[in-house]
């Protein structure tokens, strides 16, 4: 693969270096905030040799490359200018879900390699005293034990580094800050004011009695103050002085709130999070593992899986293990896995044998994107076993409380991470037992499903049967689009059916075709119904409008009820939507689109007479 080459091409297809303020990359992908999104030429990246796909959630346009992202990423920054780059204003949405998830994932994406590095270092260690191939009292213990707790440790100024990038103010100066709360003579205070029962003070301002040493939240809140005071202070200071008041002023007045509310708000709300957990764990222990198993493809399709990492991160640093993010994206990433090897057992075609394969063991060893993009999100049966198998495996260590020590990637190869040093084997070997479930339930239910293409021909051939074709009118007065142009990655990519889109005129929703509405939404976002022919639609009014909880929409029909195609089905305040932040394109997709083959209008003004898709059974 020519690294400097694939770099050159998404440079020129994301708008060149003027239209980056910044980028950075996780596992498998390279992560760009874009000033204008349009700019970029998304299909022409998607055809690029190397990548895999592409996703803009979150407020990032994530350019999927697999394990090969480190390579390309170290020729894309030599391309471009990352000082004048980062000087750069972000393009926001509007959207303070999706602003939210993308700064959580811009501080959390850089670290991502030395906590890997350190729970590795963690799991090795376990297993090594485990086998009893090391002892505990031993330095070579010791010296590994110390390595991988450095990370830990000195979390705070890691977290400062890429908290300043994010939100834009000086790297050096928020690390000089984390380092003051994990500073020995402070810590050294505390404990001396914890003895004695003496309050620390600065100024007369009481100091918290909290040691910050490997905590996440305090230093972020450190840093979005100093990305506060920083220009302030820049701004009264004198300019023949400035280089010297600009930083005194900043650190000092930032220091202190750091050390007298920021920090220990951060850590009360550390505290919260781990005792509300441990009460969840206490009631339903099983239920999160089990969701996460289930639907992480889903956070990961999007980029928005980062976002729970601090969860997870906080627990061990609170708690000292994790028992609801990482047992359930161990399952999630072994049944992806599962579900690409059964097909590469399967099938008869040598490419998707080639593909399955080798994305299926990457994802069984814990990164996934390559067949989240490759495979599962084209097989539509791959997503089901995947799911299938994620659940089983999610619940079984719900139920039994798996515990994970030291992080890493999900999957085979950090199993290790569930040996605890005073935890009992027991905890690892159950691990191991929900890895096999979650795989042996993927693997049959992939193997059961899959249809190779060659087989379904050779049967199609065989069977003949009579044809119906079912004409299906425009829900909506407006556009009439591509679905492949919906911005989310689950209609897009024809997840849950094949269809058209439609950008609304009007908010008046109408029945497409004769047939008996399904089910209407609780948050009456959304309709099924099935046509007379026996086609099974989905009527998705806007992107993410579930979110809404029926705001703004008002449903004229109910379950079993009977209409006929221009029958007005809801109406929507199509302003107040918009207004909300919420796109309005009204997806209409056939959820049962294997028994047809598809005609469907695209790119042309529609009314609700106009038909826009024909199905034709096979």
């Amino acid at each position: 693969m020519d690294y400097e080459k694939i770099a050159g091409i998404i440079l020129k297809h994301v708008g060149g270096e003027k239209n980056i303020s910044h980028v950075g990359h996780c596992a498998t992908r390279l992560r760009f905030n874009l000033i204008d999104e349009a700019t970029a030429d998304t299909e022409a990246l998607k055809n690029t040799e190397g990548v895999v796909g592409v996703v803009s959630k979150g407020g990032q346009y994530q350019v999927i490359i697999g394990s090969d992202v480190p390579q390309v990423y170290q020729h894309l920054i030599k391309m471009i200018d990352l000082n004048e780059m980062d000087k750069k204003p972000e393009k926001k949405n509007g959207n303070k879900i999706n602003n939210i998830i993308d700064t959580i994932a811009g501080i959390f994406t850089p670290i991502l390699p030395p906590l890997t590095a350190a729970g590795m270092l963690k799991a090795v260690l376990a297993l090594l005293v485990a086998f009893k191939w090391v002892d505990n009292q031993a330095s070579t213990y010791q010296v590994i034990n110390f390595m991988a707790d450095a990370t830990f440790y000195f979390l705070p100024v890691l977290l400062a580094n890429s908290a300043a990038k994010k939100f834009g103010c000086n790297q050096y100066l928020a690390m000089m800050l984390g380092a003051m709360l994990i500073h020995p003579n402070f810590i050294s205070m505390v404990a001396t004011s914890k003895e004695v029962g003496e309050a620390i003070t600065v100024f007369g301002l009481p100091i918290y009695n909290a040691s910050y040493t490997s905590s996440v939240i305090p230093i972020i809140l450190g840093v979005w103050l100093m990305s506060v005071v920083e220009p302030f202070a820049d701004k009264i200071s004198p300019k023949a002085i400035k280089y010297f008041t600009g930083p005194l002023i900043t650190i000092l007045i930032t220091g202190i709130a750091t050390l007298v509310v920021l920090g220990p708000l951060g850590y009360i709300i550390s505290s919260f999070i781990a005792a509300g957990i441990n009460t969840l764990n206490s009631y339903a222990g099983w239920l999160v593992p089990t969701l996460m198993g289930t639907f992480l493809p889903f956070l990961v399709m999007t980029g928005t899986h980062h976002a729970i990492t601090p969860i997870g991160i906080n627990n061990r640093m609170t708690m000292g293990f994790d028992t609801i993010i990482y047992p359930g994206q161990l399952a999630s990433n072994v049944a992806q896995g599962a579900a690409a090897l059964a097909v590469s057992v399967k099938t008869k075609n040598s490419e998707l044998k080639q593909l399955t394969s080798a994305t299926g063991i990457t994802a069984v060893c814990g990164i996934t994107e390559p067949v989240l993009f490759g495979v599962t999100m084209k097989i539509r049966t791959n997503l089901i076993a995947a799911m299938a198998g994620g659940c089983a495996g999610g619940l079984f260590m719900g139920l039994l409380n798996i515990k994970n020590f030291s992080g890493g990637s999900p999957g085979m190869l950090t199993l290790p991470s569930y040996i605890g040093i005073d935890a009992p084997m027991s905890n690892f070997y159950l691990a191991c037992a929900g890895a096999a479930i979650a795989f042996a339930v993927s693997f049959i239910v992939s193997f059961v499903l899959f249809k190779d293409k060659d087989m379904e021909t050779k049967k199609e051939n065989a069977v003949q049967s009579a044809s119906r074709q079912s004409v299906l009118h425009s829900p909506l007065k407006g556009k009439c689009i591509a679905l492949n142009e919906v911005n989310d990655p689950t209609f897009a990519n024809e997840l849950i059916g094949k269809g058209i889109a439609i950008l609304p005129d009007e908010g008046k929703l109408y029945a497409p075709a004769d047939g008996t509405v399904k089910t209407v939404f609780a948050t009456k976002h959304a309709i099924t119904m099935t046509s007379e022919e026996g086609a099974d639609l989905i009527l998705h009014v806007g992107l993410d409008t579930v979110k809404l909880d029926g705001k703004y929409f008002n449903v004229l029909v109910k379950d079993g009820d009977h209409v006929k195609a221009g029958d007005l089905l809801m109406e929507f305040d199509i302003n107040a939507i918009k207004n909300e932040g919420y796109d309005v394109v009204t997806p209409m997709v056939v959820a049962n689109y294997d028994q047809y083959e598809f005609t469907c209008e695209k790119n042309k003004a529609v009314t609700v007479d106009d038909t826009v898709m024909i199905l034709k059974e096979v």
